[in-house]
């Protein structure tokens, strides 16, 4: 019962954000880039999920602006679904009224049962395509254990199968290769680093909230490791969004290398603050306060997405390359 009260929770509190708050929030390189990832950073705080779910939602209407699409419905709730692995391949072909046919399956569809609408990734004879899609529409099936998570479990990343009516050939989104090969691929990649700060600085605010006046001096020193951590990435996010909006064009060249750099950064500076706040709070309110045991099993699983070793090695190529 108190599961079921949570998202119902959480979905209002989405409800709210994407009518009142999300079309003001300002796009990546627009001149208050620092505005956008605090407020990703701030609703990330209060809940991790939710931040996922808002993160989804303000991509896409970011990714539509950049195609010079509109959403279909003012209103509507949007997310993300790009994930290429594991279940299968998601595919999409033309019919003979030049429509688009839907297909296959697709893990990690955050917002299931949430959203209204989504940007899918699919195969096509093209090549990688993006589609607008309306869930009661497109989704025919959800993989039933397919979402087993306890971190992130509020976010309802289903595995989802996908079908049902022809999409308008005004739903194709850009070219094919559009939404990789697009600018503004990296302040996105940017924007969920802000996510992860975010919710490392919840569980560090938790912690202070919990802590007695005059706590230990070892206590103390774990939480001073953890605060320092917490600033550093804020510093660094403030730092890229100042670069991205001082020289839009220039970002958008060395956009790859910088979002590679912030999100190993700020990742790792995360992973460090699971660490410290464990050490200074011990293993009593990871037991006893939910809150708080929720927002550190949150955090680890939104950090497991992470492709390390394989963003430091393009860092290394790049460094090598000659590239700064």
């Amino acid at each position: 019962m108190r599961k079921r009260y949570h998202l119902v929770s959480l979905d209002i509190t989405l409800t709210e954000i994407v009518t009142h708050h999300a079309p003001s929030l300002p796009l990546p390189a627009s001149g208050k880039t620092g505005v956008r990832f605090a407020a990703l950073s701030s609703w990330s705080a209060q809940d991790l999920s939710l931040g996922r779910l808002v993160e989804g939602h303000v991509d896409a209407l970011a990714i539509l602006a950049e195609a010079q699409a509109q959403p279909v419905k003012a209103g509507s709730s949007y997310g993300v679904w790009a994930a290429r692995n594991g279940t299968g391949t998601t595919k999409a072909r033309r019919n003979g009224a030049g429509w688009w046919c839907l297909s296959g399956r697709k893990p990690f569809c955050s917002g299931s049962g949430l959203i209204d609408r989504a940007l899918v990734t699919a195969e096509t004879e093209d090549g990688y395509r993006l589609f607008d899609i309306a869930l009661a529409e497109n989704v025919v099936g959800v993989g039933v254990g397919s979402w087993q998570a306890v971190g992130m479990a509020d976010s309802v990343s289903d595995t989802l199968e996908f079908g049902g009516s022809p999409i308008p050939p005004e739903r194709a989104i850009g070219d094919p290769g559009f939404y990789l090969d697009r600018l503004g691929f990296w302040f996105g990649a940017i924007g969920v680093a802000a996510c992860w700060y975010g919710g490392a600085l919840g569980l560090v605010d938790n912690l202070i909230a919990s802590l007695p006046q005059s706590p230990p001096d070892v206590i103390t020193a774990e939480l001073g490791r953890a605060v320092a951590h917490v600033r550093s990435m804020r510093n660094l996010l403030d730092h890229a969004a100042a670069a991205i909006d001082s020289d839009p064009e220039g970002a958008q060249v060395r956009g790859r290398e910088l979002a590679l750099s912030v999100r190993y950064s700020v990742h790792h500076s995360s992973t460090q603050v699971l660490g410290h706040v464990a050490a200074a709070g011990g293993a009593r309110p990871l037991c006893h306060d939910r809150t708080q045991a929720q927002r550190a099993a949150d955090l680890y699983v939104y950090l497991a997405q992470h492709h390390g070793p394989l963003d430091a090695m393009e860092l290394g190529r790049l460094a090598l390359s000659g590239a700064r």
